[in-house]
């Protein structure tokens, strides 16, 4: 009796145990067949199904590490092909089982998107390292000069590329009509008007803050006052330039040139970026809250939320603006230089001198500056 008791128990389990995996939801994993090759499968025939998986295990093992070997041996450049050639398996083996298991739901672009994003990581991982290690390849041809140069902007603008793609492939099952409706108070006139006011006031506000070393001078710490200062010569980026005007505005302002601070050329772009891209920070934000069915992330400052309600598209403006300076705007840094060669031992800062001595001397300035001395 108590052994009957104890199998109806074990039924029951199993039956509430089935329930619960089905009223969860979560889809199950198909099983993987059996992939042992058949010349394999041919050879341990007569061997139990433990013993014939040790001796398949065991021999592929074996083969592996001697193809490790073999890969060792046919030198770095295959090493590095294959490191990617593995990255490249593993993640197809990913996405091949989240494409499995979700394909009832038609996840629209889903292994695209996937791969897309795989190509964006791997661009921007690999290709600082490239330039690294074929420095010399990559500075005598241009394209990727340029490719190298701006390698932040692009892996950046990868990113944004992708995520407007994952926007744009969502279907009404899959909350493009939801995303509509998750700000009711944002309206088209509203966000091309914000455009047009964001980028005026950037280049009205950015020409009065250049004129003020506080807002141009970068933070230093001064050995002789033990105090941190905010003094210094403004770059060129802070000075007044002429610049040209287009025919257009010649003929309405009667004006052949403008003075400028060129921060301000740059002040459009970054107010562009803010005013088009920035909104899809609060976009997703909101989405999150609805999703959770909250107002706000929290109630830190009365009448407006949390921290994170004032700052939710801030980190995708810091990110594009960090890109943006170190791509287009801040250059090698002299003083920076010097202090990194003199941290150097004398016997490399000798070196140095030697290889910048010959190279002055063959772009014909050495002997102009020892006339000038």
């Amino acid at each position: 009796y108590s052994n009957g008791s104890e199998t109806e128990g074990k039924e029951r389990d199993g039956a509430s145990d089935n329930e619960t995996k089905s009223d969860s939801g979560v889809p199950e994993v198909p099983v993987s067949a059996d992939d042992t090759p058949e010349v394999l499968n041919k050879a341990l025939s007569g061997l139990s199904s433990r013993w014939k998986n040790w001796w398949v295990r065991g021999i592929l093992t074996l083969a592996m590490i001697s193809f490790f070997f073999i890969i060792i041996y046919l030198g770095p450049m295959v090493l590095m092909m294959i490191v990617l050639c593995v990255q490249i398996k593993c993640f197809h083996e990913i996405i091949t089982i989240g494409y499995s298991v979700y394909h009832s739901y038609h996840l629209p672009w889903f292994r695209t998107l996937s791969w897309y994003f795989l190509l964006c990581v791997n661009y921007f991982f690999y290709g600082e390292t490239v330039t690294d290690y074929f420095f010399t390849l990559v500075q005598r041809e241009e394209p990727l000069r340029i490719l190298s140069k701006y390698h932040r902007f692009i892996s950046f603008a990868l990113y944004l590329t992708g995520f407007c793609m994952f926007v744009l492939s969502l279907v009404k099952k899959h909350y493009r009509l939801q995303f509509y409706m998750l700000s009711p108070k944002k309206t088209w006139e509203g966000f091309i008007g914000g455009f047009f006011a964001t980028v005026v006031f950037g280049i009205l506000l950015s020409y009065v803050m250049s004129g003020y070393r506080f807002f141009v001078c970068p933070v230093e710490f001064n050995n002789d006052s033990n105090s941190f200062t905010v003094d210094c010569e403004p770059s060129e980026l802070f000075q007044l330039q002429d610049y040209g005007l287009p025919p257009v505005l010649k003929s309405i302002t009667g004006w052949t040139t403008v003075k400028l601070y060129p921060f301000q050329i740059h002040s459009i772009a970054l107010s562009a970026f803010a005013s088009i891209m920035g909104p899809f920070g609060g976009f997703f934000a909101s989405g999150f809250k609805r999703a959770f069915k909250i107002k706000d992330f929290a109630n830190t400052i009365p009448g407006h939320g949390g921290i994170m309600d004032r700052f939710d598209c801030q980190y995708l403006m810091a990110t594009f603006v960090n890109v943006y300076i170190a791509s287009f705007i801040r250059g090698p840094n002299p003083s920076k230089v010097i202090q990194q060669l003199l941290a150097l031992r004398l016997d490399q800062q000798l070196h140095i001198f030697n290889s910048l001595k010959a190279h002055l001397t063959e772009k014909g300035l050495l002997p102009a500056l020892e006339e000038a001395a």
